[in-house]
């Protein structure tokens, strides 16, 4: 059982009835890469400029909140097209507000908890654990969970952890560059596996439409 009308007969009748072409996979990724490293740097500023403010008043996880709220907010409009046919973006608002809340939590328990590379490691793996399965409910695509989280985690894991080694090299010369150079890594990574997660997700659709 899907959500939202992604199951593949809905996404495949919706594009067929509307004309609608179907990304191919280098399609999606580039859309994925240059939609959400745009989304990852408006993301990253609420820590990156009010991060000392947020955190004496509502707290390190409250920081963390507004910061996965931003990315919330802003992925829709660069990103819905991801989602094959007409009526894509206030459903990938519904699906991708839950996906990424989910992995929000997963993150910062496994951070918090945890702390450095440990911690960032077992947060972004329980995070886009959870996020695939909950597109994986959402597309009717468990027969592909472990491609989705696999392309989730490794690419989302790759831009982090390039950006990390960076954001310390530059945090005494300017500490606000530092941290939202880190967002352009974590975007180029996350965007990355957002778009092969997504494809994967309709090759059902797809093969309905004989594409």
């Amino acid at each position: 059982m899907s959500w939202f009308q992604l199951d593949p007969q809905s996404i495949a009748d919706r594009a067929r009835l509307a004309g609608s072409t179907t990304p191919t996979l280098a399609a999606s990724v580039v859309r994925g890469i240059a939609g959400f490293t745009l989304v990852s740097i408006a993301g990253f500023v609420p820590w990156a400029v009010f991060g000392r403010w947020l955190r004496h008043s509502i707290g390190e996880a409250g920081l963390y909140a507004v910061c996965a709220l931003v990315f919330i907010g802003l992925s829709a409009p660069a990103l819905h097209r991801l989602i094959i046919g007409p009526g894509s973006l206030p459903r990938f608002y519904k699906v991708f507000s839950l996906a990424f809340a989910a992995y929000s939590v997963a993150w910062i328990l496994g951070w918090m908890t945890l702390r450095g590379n440990p911690g960032s490691l077992v947060g972004l793996l329980a995070g886009t654990a959870i996020m695939g399965g909950v597109l994986a409910a959402a597309f009717d695509a468990w027969g592909s969970l472990i491609a989705i989280i696999s392309a989730l985690f490794l690419l989302n894991a790759a831009g982090y952890f390039a950006g990390a080694p960076l954001e310390g090299m530059l945090m005494r010369r300017c500490p606000i560059v530092a941290k939202l150079q880190w967002g352009v890594f974590y975007g180029l990574g996350f965007g990355a596996g957002l778009g092969v997660a997504f494809h994967l997700c309709q090759a059902r659709a797809r093969a309905l439409l004989g594409q």
